[in-house]
């Protein structure tokens, strides 16, 4: 298991997303709309302002305030807090709040793959991008049936990885953007 994910410029959100696997499962909802530094960050700016990133906890309170207080955790902070909200009364009702079991309770990619597509908020991409970090940064059998063959969060294993994965990023939506317009011509 990796001390930290590089996915931000905070060592403490870094160390807090790879040790605490209901942080990673927040990192990953809030990766909507914001960068992945700000979506990543959330996490920890969570735990300050409400003291614990306990599935319970967080199921049971108002995370509204908690987004909206500035700096606001997500651009979208109402959308997000029920998101998130959700998605800790999902872990808390499913697997006894330990959000670890959503890929330790999995035998093999078609039920790791059912288990995060019954989280609020993950989509495709999002299960995609989490399994790719699951077996390439943390070494789970169970998540390698879900890796693309794109690159990934799960490819970035320093701040560089981090810049380079996002420049790529950028330069392939461009392309699928100019795709489109393209087929849309015709």
């Amino acid at each position: 298991m990796p001390d930290r994910l590089f996915f931000t410029e905070s060592d403490e959100a870094n160390a807090l997303i790879a040790a605490d696997p209901m942080a990673l499962l927040i990192g990953f909802a809030l990766d909507q709309q914001v960068s992945v530094q700000k979506a990543f960050s959330g996490p920890l700016a969570i735990r300050e302002r409400v003291g614990t990133l306990d599935a319970g906890t967080l199921a049971a309170t108002d995370l509204d305030p908690v987004f909206r207080e500035r700096p606001a955790v997500h651009r979208f902070p109402g959308s997000m807090a029920r998101r998130v909200q959700d998605l800790a009364a999902h872990v808390r009702d499913h697997y006894d709040g330990d959000a670890a079991r959503v890929w330790t309770d999995a035998a093999d990619a078609a039920a790791l793959r059912a288990n995060l597509s019954g989280l609020p908020g993950f989509g495709e991409m999002k299960i995609k991008a989490l399994g790719a970090v699951l077996a390439k940064r943390f070494g789970v059998e169970a998540a390698q049936g879900l890796v693309p063959a794109h690159p990934t969060l799960g490819d970035v294993d320093s701040a560089q990885a981090l810049l380079d994965y996002q420049t790529a990023k950028r330069a392939h939506k461009a392309e699928w953007t100019k795709m489109k317009a393209g087929a849309g011509s015709g």
